[in-house]
């Protein structure tokens, strides 16, 4: 797969368009970076999906396997990519070369709400370079604030450390060890920019004097009572307890990517590598906690844009078929799109009418809570102030009531062994919410803490899975503890359960064993 430089020009009614779009977006109260809008052929937009929204990437297998994927995929006419922008400032958008001019248009509002999310909503706070990763309260923060996100420098700085690697270790070598670097890219604990990373020993633990218990004696007997040899003797054994009991790291550690890199005996390309995938997997981690907000909010934005302000009356019908295609519900599928806009539009309409607080939840008549109508008119101030301050997860907590999963007819549903197929599970509230939020929480993916580095005093890694109701796939695991070997390079450890069976995993660079414990 080629490389290629992002400068095809934005034809002149098009820029038009955009000017006209933005101002409308900027006036209904979006608050977005610059955008740089590209018009790319159908290949270079799926060389651009390849590499995630980037121009450059490092040099690595897997873009190139993507790039096939993506190309049979809209060869074969089972999908095609109408738009893609990226978190920077300023903002990147591609739009896809032979879209009529309604899709153009579709997507230029589209992406205006993808910006405004991108620029204001807390979770991205974290990819704020001029910050460190680190975020600030956006309270402290001037109105006027202009956030260093230039992350395709950042990306493409990452391409030319690896292949400075590459020209000096090969790359077949580089290629290996990327591979198991990318297998562990999601052992990080995606609350760690906004808080501080205490250390991993107890600063205190080493000035800490051992104190000798003695026998009870009078003065003129301590001599005799508590001799020095006897002293000695209690000093070197309580030592040597105090020794066995140390553990490190003293509290569990869920950035384990960081773990490693602080701790792991690297090579200095190794640790190079390591620390790239690590910090590109701190920028898409915002992605992956505000999926459904994002794209609702972004859809709900396109379409009130072109209903109200931007489609004239020959564009309406060719509108409304685009659109329901990004809004239907494929089978088996959750549309994060057609969730995500339909929950913005029910919390504003319950904030118009009035529909929350004390008075509301206290309410017993079902006929009055139908005609409810306060008339307060807050639903755009509490849409914006959601969009700032919520991620997937606490958006769905909050805001999804039982009566938007009845009118929306939500269920879950479940593998049927008597009918051998996937039935409807239930339609009760609470079960469907604690399912949609056990799918979102860590994106999906399991809960590992380093527990101990030199566990039972061999220089292994014991690892600790929070097992959380859902077994981890063996093959998966396996893999894993084989990748960090190669980067731990000692035997490496696992706690988990298998059908709520504490077991450990252990691979020791040969051999994976596993063999069952003790419950506690």
């Amino acid at each position: 797969m080629s490389e290629f430089a992002l400068k095809t020009a934005l034809p002149q009614y098009l820029r038009v368009e955009q000017e006209k779009i933005q101002n409308l977006a900027a006036a209904q109260g979006l608050d977005f970076f610059p955008i740089v809008f590209e018009i790319l052929t159908y290949d270079q937009m799926n060389e651009i999906a390849a590499y995630m929204g980037f121009p450059n990437r490092f040099p690595h297998w897997r873009f190139g396997m993507e790039y096939e994927r993506l190309a049979k995929s809209y060869e074969y006419g089972l999908s095609k990519i109408y738009e893609m922008v990226i978190n920077n400032n300023p903002s990147y958008a591609y739009l896809l070369e032979g879209n009529s001019l309604v899709d153009q248009k579709l997507v230029m509002a589209h992406v205006c709400g993808h910006v405004d999310f991108f620029k204001n909503n807390y979770a991205f706070r974290s990819t704020d370079l001029d910050t460190g990763g680190k975020t600030t309260d956006p309270a402290s923060r001037p109105k006027d604030y202009d956030p260093n996100r230039r992350w395709i420098d950042k990306m493409a700085n990452h391409g030319a450390r690896i292949r400075r690697h590459v020209a000096r270790q090969g790359i077949n070598k580089i290629e290996e060890y990327i591979d198991h670097c990318l297998s562990l890219e999601n052992l990080i604990d995606p609350h760690a920019p906004f808080k501080g990373s205490g250390p991993s020993r107890d600063p205190d633990a080493e000035d800490k004097a051992t104190e000798i218990p003695r026998l009870r004696a009078k003065e003129y007997m301590e001599s005799f009572i508590n001799p020095e040899e006897y002293l000695e003797q209690q000093r070197i054994k309580i030592e040597a307890e105090k020794e066995k009991e140390k553990k490190f790291p003293v509290r569990p550690e869920r950035d384990i990517l960081k773990f490693l890199l602080d701790h792991a005996p690297l090579d200095r390309w190794e640790h190079d590598v390591l620390e790239v995938v690590r910090e590109e997997a701190y920028y898409f981690q915002p992605q992956m906690q505000t999926k459904i907000m994002n794209e609702g909010w972004a859809s709900y934005w396109h379409s009130k844009l072109m209903t109200e302000k931007i489609l004239d009356a020959s564009e309406i019908i060719d509108y409304a078929d685009h659109a329901a295609g990004v809004l239907a519900t494929s089978k088996g599928q959750l549309n994060p799109y057609k969730l995500g806009i339909e929950l913005f539009r029910n919390i504003e309409e319950r904030w118009d009418r009035g529909q929350f607080g004390k008075e509301w939840e206290e309410c017993d008549d079902l006929a009055a809570k139908k005609n409810w109508n306060l008339r307060l008119g807050l639903g755009k101030k509490k849409i914006f102030e959601v969009r700032a301050l919520y991620n997937d997860v606490t958006f769905i907590d909050e805001f999804l009531t039982p009566d938007f999963v009845r009118d929306a007819k939500m269920f879950s549903y479940a593998w049927s062994n008597r009918n051998e197929r996937y039935e409807i599970e239930t339609r009760e509230f609470k079960a469907v919410k604690e399912k949609l939020l056990f799918q979102l929480t860590n994106a999906g993916n399991p809960f590992i803490y380093v527990d101990d580095a030199n566990f039972e005093n061999r220089g292994e890694l014991l690892l600790r899975h929070d097992h959380q109701g859902l077994d981890l796939r063996a093959d998966w695991a396996r893999e894993v503890l084989r990748s960090l070997v190669r980067i731990w390079k000692r035997p490496v450890n696992l706690t988990t359960q298998v059908e709520a069976k504490p077991v450990m995993m252990r691979y020791d660079g040969r051999e994976h064993t596993t063999r069952h414990l003790r419950r506690e």
